[in-house]
């Protein structure tokens, strides 16, 4: 008999370096979802991940203030693995997407960019390297769009219907 581990949806957030905006962005969401009660489970890469890296201090300290904590946070790159065992694939920007459907095209169907939860497609500034006041900035966008697009986000995760065939 197979050892079968608990089903549960998967979010992968995708930013570069994966220190900054995609561990926000999971955290932000991760909070979202433990508030509302949904069994989501929000998980962070890069396309070109720090292996190894803790999220940057000043996205620590950000978040700490919102009483989110990545002290945790390893820094990792996407693998095909992940990408696979995602349900949800959110990038920040639009140069993201696209590497990510050039090495992985099978990953096309389920990758959206955070953004699309307004109806349009733009990038998420990167505070990397920049000023504390960026990585606010940044994080204040995260949050918005989270808060204002978690149902789109979960109706992204929705199955879409197979059409049937008139016989």
């Amino acid at each position: 008999m197979r050892n079968e581990r608990a089903v549960s949806t998967t979010i992968l957030f995708v930013c570069t370096g994966n220190i900054c905006r995609s561990p926000m962005a999971a955290a932000l969401f991760q909070a979202r979802a433990q508030r509302e009660g949904t069994d989501v489970r929000a998980e962070s890469a890069g396309t070109w991940g720090v292996d190894g890296q803790p999220a940057s201090l000043f996205a620590q300290q950000v978040m700490q203030t919102r009483g989110i904590s990545l002290d945790k946070h390893v820094a990792r790159t996407v693998t095909r693995e992940m990408l696979q065992a995602a349900d949800l694939v959110i990038a920040m920007t639009r140069s993201q997407r696209d590497a990510l459907v050039a090495e992985f095209p099978f990953v096309r169907s389920k990758l959206r960019l955070l953004s699309q939860v307004t109806g349009l497609e733009y990038d998420i500034a990167d505070p990397y390297g920049k000023p504390r006041e960026a990585y606010e900035l940044c994080a204040d966008d995260l949050a918005q769009l989270i808060e204002r697009g978690y149902s789109q986000i979960l109706a992204w995760l929705a199955p879409t219907p197979t059409p049937t065939a008139n016989v």
